[in-house]
């Protein structure tokens, strides 16, 4: 019996795991043998990823694997979007990048349309407007004269930077390019207008690459230092959406997907753009996806508010667990609500306070224990998804006639109940790793293990328990 094992890096904005899954003929399985923080770094008032760390995390979950004896077929690497990195002509790396919770861009969108319209950056791209996108850092980064920005030869987004870390290879993969707000859809090429607006050559950008290809293999100094041999290292969805909604275990196309984590995306998939007056209207945004699909989506503040909570009550000695969370909420009968999405909640001093504040100035009772700041939380992003959901279905091609939730978030049965109720269609639950498990089978992909994104959401419901949650 042939065993195959791929190494999955998910590197989230607040930690990174290495995962390895494991295909057997028929049967999928994933191990987590390492989880590592991932942390912003502030310094004289700019905010940047420590990509050394995140470096260094890498290389010993590496060398994990090769002290257990797990002989490994490839690596892929996905991460959050948007970030990257400066490499200077001589291929080092131009500082640390600097992080999208960066209040550098603030404003930024406004400033930028000055010399090209909203609509017309929207037509170009069909990306949603959010501050901290690609193309408003670059933006902000040329007005400011940063100097990484002016010395580089190339820009690397995060995944591709770590792999050029591992490899010594420069790539730039197809889904998370399409978060820049640079790219064009229907060319899958950068936007020279655009580049061209924030001051950057197209020369920085190296050409698209679709998910499955091969970058390069582990550096000979790496595979020394950790024992693995010169692995290849593949380019998977390095979006980690785009690498879960590769596992959603649909079994037909009339879907919609919720990858619920620190953020919410909900959407669907479609073969080519959906980019209109109502799309524009709504703020929706077309990222790539594997075999050059479109996710079709919007941005929702998710686990993000309850984290920052949840923070400040450790804080004071208060360490509630997820499953304490959810039965506080249960017992609650709270009924204020906030807006997720108001920017007020994407990075405050306090998060508690910030969300009483907001009650207080729409008029409802803000929340006077944590139970009812719990309770707030999960109502409220339940009530967005109602409403997110029913912007889009005006505009999908189909009938969405089930939401599929995955992610960490596919675990809170409450929510799941309460956004099933609230969306009016069945919520199929799982799997929670479907980042990790994307990762891995787009690698089996590449390796001819698998046919296409059907067969791998075939063998994903084959292998991993789900669990439907019916509207009442």
């Amino acid at each position: 019996m042939t065993e195959y094992n791929f190494l999955a890096f998910d590197i989230g904005a607040t930690s990174g795991r290495a995962i390895v899954g494991t295909l057997s003929n028929d049967k999928f399985e994933v191990k987590e043998i390492n989880r590592f923080p991932n942390s912003m770094v502030e310094l004289h008032g700019r905010y940047y990823w420590n990509i050394y760390a995140l470096y260094t995390s890498l290389l010993e979950s590496l060398a994990i694997c090769s002290r257990q004896k797990i002989t490994l077929h490839s690596i892929g690497i996905d991460t959050w979007g948007v970030d990257f990195g400066y490499i200077a002509p001589d291929g080092s790396l131009l500082g640390l990048p600097r992080s999208y919770r960066d209040p550098y861009t603030e404003g930024a969108p406004e400033d930028f349309f000055k010399q090209m319209s909203r609509e017309e950056v929207y037509k170009r791209t069909g990306i949603q407007v959010m501050p901290f996108n690609t193309l408003y850092q670059l933006f902000r980064s040329g007005t400011d004269t940063f100097v990484p920005q002016k010395n580089a030869a190339k820009i690397l987004f995060i995944p591709d930077l770590l792999a050029y870390m591992l490899t010594g290879r420069m790539v730039c993969e197809y889904t998370i390019a399409s978060t820049s707000q640079l790219l064009n859809p229907q060319t899958y090429s950068f936007d020279s207008d655009l580049l061209k607006s924030v001051g950057v050559s197209s020369s920085l950008m190296s050409p698209v690459i679709m998910p499955g290809t091969l970058i390069g293999r582990l550096s000979p100094s790496i595979s020394r230092r950790t024992g693995t041999g010169e692995i290849p290292v593949i380019a998977v969805a390095g979006h980690d959406t785009a690498s879960a909604v590769a596992a959603v275990p649909a079994s037909t196309p009339h879907f919609a997907y919720l990858n619920s984590g620190t953020w919410s995306l909900m959407g669907i998939e479609v073969d080519t753009p959906i980019i209109n007056k109502e799309s524009y209207t709504n703020n929706f945004t077309n990222e790539g996806g594997v075999e050059g699909t479109i996710r079709f989506l919007k941005n929702i503040t998710g686990m993000w508010i309850l984290e920052r909570c949840r923070d400040e009550w450790m804080r004071t000695g208060l360490n509630y667990s997820y499953q304490d969370m959810e039965r506080m909420a249960e017992q609650s009968n709270f009924s204020s609500l906030i807006n997720p999405d108001d920017p007020r909640f994407a990075n405050p001093e306090s998060m508690l306070k910030e969300i009483a504040a907001y009650c207080e100035e729409t008029g409802q009772q803000a929340p006077a224990s944590e139970a009812e700041y719990v309770h707030c939380i999960f109502y409220s992003l339940a009530n967005r998804y109602k409403e997110v959901l029913g912007m889009l279905s005006s505009m999908s091609p189909f009938e969405i006639k089930q939401l599929h939730v995955i992610g960490g978030g596919s675990q809170n049965k409450l929510l799941n109940r309460l956004t099933a109720n609230a969306t009016n269609i069945p919520v199929i639950a799982g799997p929670s790793e479907a980042t990790a498990i994307g990762n891995c089978l787009i690698q089996a992909k590449s390796a001819g293990l698998l046919t296409d994104r059907w067969d791998i959401r075939r063998l994903i419901a084959a292998s991993f328990p789900l669990q439907t949650f019916r509207p009442q």
